[in-house]
């Protein structure tokens, strides 16, 4: 198992083999810069894109579906460190209500039985992310979400 840079931006991936959730911090690590929902070829694209353009010193990759294929093709780009995927999926959904507030009649259900009305990979993403840290990361959400080319 690697240590995490002390140094330099980081991605999350949460793979999946139909979607995505891709996550990435700014060079501070204290912030998420893009928050992305994609399919697995996206994802590789991205963080093809993103490893060399946004100096990502490693990247925290869930350890479920799909992660062994995930860490080979990873590996040879920069450092992966694994982490325990088991409880993010129901972790997630109640921190996606505290960074997209419920409105209009979702705001009466209470948080148990809402469901996001997006997939919300992006933020289990982000929840690994923090796992690896030992802290909660800023995430400017905004309506909509971020940017997708962030």
């Amino acid at each position: 198992m690697i240590q995490l840079p002390a140094l330099g931006a980081l991605a999350g991936l949460d793979p999946g083999l139909g979607k995505c959730g891709l996550v990435r911090t700014d060079s501070s690590r204290r912030r998420i810069e893009a928050s992305l929902v994609v399919s697995p070829d996206e994802a590789w694209q991205r963080l093809n894109a993103w490893i060399p353009g946004f100096g990502i010193s490693a990247l925290v990759l869930g350890n479920g579906t799909g992660s062994t294929a995930w860490l080979e093709r990873l590996q040879p780009l920069c450092p992966v460190l694994l982490v325990e995927e088991r409880g993010s999926t129901l972790a997630a959904r109640p921190r996606y209500w505290q960074l997209h507030p419920a409105r209009g009649w979702r705001r009466l259900l209470p948080l148990g039985l809402r469901q996001p009305p997006r997939p919300w990979d992006d933020v289990v993403a982000q929840l690994l992310l923090e796992r690896a840290l030992g802290y909660r990361l800023d995430h400017p959400c905004q309506p909509g979400g971020l940017a997708p080319n962030a």
